[in-house]
């Protein structure tokens, strides 16, 4: 199997991109972020306690899947399609703060591991905070998306629903995010990509193209 890691701040594309990617190579395609998601909304929603659990535990009380096929994407907990209500702002406004709990990030580091090797596909693009230092540090290709704050703040104030924060959901979730892990500046053997002054199929070929490079 190959594995395509690619990390980056909120608002560096790297969903869409991935997701293009992956389609392009025919691979399978993971949003790592959207687990997160759905345990926020879990928590904020079921009453799902995660402060007081361990990884274990918090395994056997959340339900998770996730289609890794990129034309035909969901998220569910349970028999629940939460593909829309993890978008929400209140969703947004909340996961870091149970992201950065150590027991949430053991239990989503063991989860992501099981989803692509379980997966059965010849190749996987999997995108999401740390990703390429400590969830798949063996992946074939890893690879940090990143674009100045103006660039992600605009592209993030686009895919938001109205009257969301744009400061909250990228500025203050990467100054959480960073207290746990340093998702600007790539680790050794990590390709970084800028994309502040590529449109989206340009960034979408120049990680294809760096795939292609022995």
């Amino acid at each position: 199997m190959q594995i395509i890691a690619i990390d980056g701040p909120a608002g560096s594309g790297k969903s869409s991109v991935s997701k293009a990617v992956a389609k392009a190579l025919g691979f399978g395609y993971l949003d790592t972020g959207a687990a997160y998601r759905a345990l926020t909304w879990a928590v904020l929603n079921s009453g799902l306690d995660v402060a007081n659990s361990t990884a274990e535990e918090i395994a056997q009380n959340f339900a998770y899947s996730i289609s890794l096929e990129p034309e035909n994407y969901w998220v569910k907990v349970g028999d629940l399609d939460l593909t829309y209500e993890i978008r929400l702002a209140s969703v947004g406004e909340a996961v870091s703060q149970f992201a950065s709990l150590p027991q949430v990030r053991e239990y989503m580091h063991l989860l992501t591991k099981d989803l692509v090797i379980s997966s059965g596909l010849t190749g996987v693009v999997v995108e999401g905070r740390d990703i390429t230092t400590v969830v798949f540090p063996e992946a074939q290709k890893r690879i940090l998306l990143t674009a100045s704050e103006e660039v992600r703040l605009g592209r993030r104030s686009a895919e938001l629903p109205e009257g969301t924060s744009i400061a909250d959901q990228v500025t203050k979730r990467d100054q959480n995010d960073s207290k746990v892990v340093d998702f600007l500046v790539p680790a050794a053997g990590v390709h970084l990509v800028d994309s502040t002054e590529l449109d989206f199929d340009s960034t979408v070929k120049a990680i294809i193209a760096l795939i292609a490079k022995d």
